[in-house]
């Protein structure tokens, strides 16, 4: 009797493995199925908490539900909301285009192309935030006294103890 209880129990658990595995993919990024949606999405990069507030209460879907109990049609919906959001300028990440003006919302590869062509151009104009990413030092502000060191310059500055040499008497 007792080895057919354990026997089911050990059966049961199989069962819940199978379903802890399964990988779904929104917008170029797996999620794992057991996650909420609320934060599932906020994994994504370029969508942040707030974005995906948004987009769970736009598109009218509980955050409490699973990513893997997203039918195909919700899952094609929230990746055609996210390209062209229709949300306050705010929640946004890229308000004014530099080229275009408009507002534009950028995930994955896009988003790091789009920082890294804003980066260069910062430092083709020779800008201050542009002389300061090439010198890899902060941009806004901070002190640089004892942070952002990276072990270039590690002794400058400090005398290094030098070690006392012991000597040995000698033997006659």
């Amino acid at each position: 009797m007792k080895q057919k209880i354990q026997i089911e129990k050990k059966q049961n658990v199989e069962k819940e493995n199978l379903g802890e595995g399964k990988i779904i993919r929104i917008l170029s990024e797996d999620l794992k199925g057991e996650m909420k949606i609320y934060p599932a999405l906020a994994k994504v990069k370029g969508i942040s908490w707030s974005f995906s507030n948004a987009v769970c209460n736009v598109l009218k879907i509980d955050k409490n539900r699973t990513v893997e109990s997203l039918t195909k049609e919700e899952i094609d919906k929230i990746s055609k909301f996210v390209k062209n959001p229709n949300v306050p300028e705010f929640l946004v990440n890229r308000r004014r285009d530099f080229k275009t003006g408009e507002k534009k919302h950028l995930i994955g590869a896009d988003l790091e192309l789009q920082t890294g062509f804003d980066i260069k151009r910062l430092k083709q104009i020779k800008s201050y935030k542009g002389y300061r990413h090439a010198a890899k030092l902060p941009l806004r502000g901070q002190r640089t006294k004892s942070h952002f060191r990276k072990n270039k310059l590690k002794g400058v500055g400090i005398k290094k103890k030098q070690k006392m040499k012991v000597q040995k008497p000698a033997v006659y």
